[in-house]
C-alpha cells in the first residue's frame, strides 16, 4: 500500500522576509555595497540559446565562447562544491554551473545563502551539460539585487486569479504565459502604428481633458481644474478633436490613447481602455470598413503568425471577408424573424418584452429594431460581421444615408459575441449636427446620463466645412483578447482597475 506524503504546510511569509532583511542587514554591515549599480550584461538568454542551443557539446565547450548575462534566480540545486541555477532575465531563462573552485570559498559560501528571486550578475562560458542543456560554467557571479519577498509556489505560481491582476509585477515574474500575452499586445500594437503610416496617416495627439465630454454616448469622470476655475471631464472618446483636425486640412489621422468611462466594470469592460481612433477625408463607411478590415487582419498576423486564430476553442477566420448585415436582416438571420416581423413594430416589442428587456413606449420601428439586435443577436455573432444601416435614433454623429434617410452610413463590428470596432461616414452637415447635438442635450436635461452635450466649438469648426470623411474606433483591448485568447480584459490590461484593497 503506498502512503502519500501529507502536503507541508505552508511557509510563514513574515517569517521568510524577515530572515531576509537579516541577509541584507549583514551585507551592509559587512560594509558591501548593498545594491550595486555597475554590471551590466552583454548578452540575453533567448539570443544564446537560439545561436548556440543546437551545438554538440564538443564543438561547443571548446570555443571558450564568454558570456555576461544579468536576471532573476528562479531555481537553484546545491550539490556540495558544485550547483545549478537557473537565471531568467527579459526574454527567458539559462541554466548557471556554479562551482566553488571557480568563484572562491567566500562568493560560494554567500551563494548557498543566496535566495530564489534575488538578482544576480553572471558571467562564465557555455557548455552543455551530460543531458544536453546549454549552460554558463560560471566564472564571476555576484548578488546585485537582494529580494526581500518570497515568490509563488514554483509549481503553482499564483493561484489567485485578483491578485495576479493586483501585483502584475509577481505575475509577470513566475508565468510564462503572461509575459507572452503582453510582448503579443506589444507587437500588435506595433504593428497597427505602422500599417497605418505606411498607409498615409498621420499619428496625432488630443486632449485627454475636455471642457465638454463628446464623441460617444457615455458617462464621463468628472474633474475640477483649480487654475481655470472650471468642471472638466476625463475624455470619452477623442472623436470631436480628431474631425477638427480633419477641418483644419490633415487629410488621415489617427491617434491610439486611452478613454475613460465611468461605468461598470466586467470582463469586457475597463473603465480605462485603450482605442485607436482614424479618420480619413474622401472615404465612405464602405472605405473604412475594407480598411479595419485590413488592419485587423495584419495585426493578428504580425502578432501571432496567422489571421486563422483560435478563440476560446473555436476558430475565428479573419483571413475571409467579413459578412455585412443590416441590423433589420441581422434579425431574421440570427433571431429567426421573418421579412414581414422584422418590420412590425409590435412584433418586435412583443419579442423584446418576451427576452425580458424594455420596449419604451415611445420607441419607434427602427429603435425597436436595434433594441432586439442589442437583445438577442450580437452574442451569436462568432464570426467577423460588419452590422450596417443603423437607424438615425441611435447614431448622433453618423452621415445618413441620402438614400434612405432614416438610416446613417454607419457600422458596428462584431466577433466573438461582442463589439470590436464602430465606424461611419461622418456627419458633416452643420446644421444636422446641431440639432442632433439638440436632441441628446434635451435627453440629457430628461436624465439620460450617457447622453452627450452640446459642443458649440465643434459646430463652429463644421461650419467652416468638413470634407467628405470617414472614420472608425477600434477597441484596442478586446482586439488584444482575440489575439491572445484571453477571457478577459483584465488578462491583456497590465494594470487593470480594482478595487482598493482593504
Amino acid at each position: 500500500m503506498t502512503h502519500t506524503p501529507p502536503p507541508q504546510p505552508p511557509e510563514d511569509e513574515n517569517k521568510l522576509i524577515a530572515e531576509r532583511r537579516e541577509k541584507l542587514s549583514a551585507i551592509r554591515q559587512q560594509g558591501g555595497v548593498a545594491f550595486p549599480n555597475d554590471f551590466k550584461p552583454k548578452h540575453h538568454a533567448l539570443d544564446l540559446v537560439r545561436k548556440y542551443g543546437e551545438i554538440p557539446n564538443e564543438e561547443l565547450e571548446p570555443q571558450g565562447i564568454v558570456v555576461s548575462l544579468g536576471g532573476r534566480m528562479m531555481l537553484k540545486r546545491m550539490m556540495g562544491k558544485a550547483s545549478f541555477a537557473t537565471l531568467q532575465d527579459s526574454t527567458g531563462r539559462l541554466q548557471l554551473f556554479v562551482t566553488k573552485d571557480a568563484l572562491g570559498d567566500e562568493v560560494y559560501a554567500a551563494f548557498k545563502h543566496w535566495d530564489l528571486g534575488d538578482i544576480l550578475g553572471a558571467e562564465g562560458t557555455l557548455f552543455r551539460t551530460k543531458t544536453g542543456e546549454l549552460s554558463v560554467r560560471v566564472t564571476t557571479l555576484r548578488l546585485l539585487t537582494k529580494s526581500l519577498r518570497p515568490l509563488p509556489d514554483k509549481f503553482h505560481g499564483m493561484a489567485d486569479q485578483e491578485q495576479k491582476y493586483r501585483q502584475r509585477y509577481v505575475d509577470l515574474i513566475t508565468d510564462e504565459e503572461a509575459r507572452a500575452r503582453f510582448v503579443a499586445r506589444s507587437k500588435a500594437l506595433g504593428s497597427i502604428r505602422h500599417y497605418m503610416i505606411e498607409h498615409g496617416f498621420m499619428e496625432v495627439e488630443t486632449p485627454m481633458l475636455h471642457p465638454i465630454p463628446g464623441g460617444a454616448n457615455a458617462k464621463p469622470f468628472t474633474t475640477h481644474h483649480n487654475a481655470l476655475d472650471q468642471q472638466m471631464f476625463l475624455r470619452i472618446a477623442p472623436e470631436l478633436y480628431l474631425k477638427r483636425l480633419i477641418v483644419g486640412g490633415f487629410e488621415r489621422v489617427f491617434e491610439v490613447n486611452r478613454n475613460f468611462r465611468n461605468e461598470g466594470i466586467s470582463v469586457r469592460h475597463n473603465p480605462e481602455f485603450t482605442m485607436m481612433e482614424f479618420y480619413a477625408a474622401w472615404w465612405n463607411h464602405h472605405d473604412v470598413m475594407d480598411f479595419t478590415e485590413q488592419v485587423l487582419r495584419h495585426a493578428a498576423r504580425q502578432a501571432t503568425g496567422s489571421a486563422s486564430i483560435t478563440y476560446a476553442g473555436k476558430p475565428v477566420d479573419l483571413d475571409k471577408p467579413f459578412t455585412r448585415l443590416s441590423v433589420r436582416d441581422s434579425l431574421v438571420v440570427h433571431a429567426g424573424l421573418s421579412e414581414a416581423e422584422a418590420g412590425d413594430a409590435e412584433v418586435l416589442r412583443a419579442k423584446l418584452k418576451a427576452a425580458g428587456e424594455e420596449a419604451p413606449a415611445h420607441w419607434k420601428l427602427p429603435e425597436l429594431q436595434f433594441g432586439l439586435f442589442e437583445a438577442v443577436v450580437e452574442e451569436k455573432l462568432w464570426h467577423p460581421t460588419f452590422i450596417i444601416d443603423y437607424p438615425v435614433e441611435v447614431s448622433p454623429l453618423a452621415r445618413a444615408s441620402d438614400a434612405n434617410p432614416g438610416i446613417t452610413e454607419r457600422f458596428e463590428l462584431f466577433m466573438t459575441g461582442r463589439e470590436y470596432a464602430n465606424g461611419f461616414s461622418e456627419l458633416n452637415d452643420a446644421e444636422d449636427q446641431a440639432a442632433r447635438f439638440h436632441a441628446q442635450a434635451a435627453n440629457k436635461d430628461a436624465g439620460d446620463e450617457e447622453a452627450m452635450f452640446y459642443d458649440a466649438d465643434f459646430i463652429r469648426a463644421l461650419e467652416y466645412g468638413m470634407p467628405p470623411t470617414g472614420g472608425c474606433g477600434i477597441g484596442i483591448d478586446r482586439l488584444m483578447m482575440l489575439i491572445t485568447d484571453s477571457p478577459s480584459i483584465r488578462d491583456v490590461i497590465l494594470f487593470p482597475s480594482l478595487r482598493k484593497e482593504g
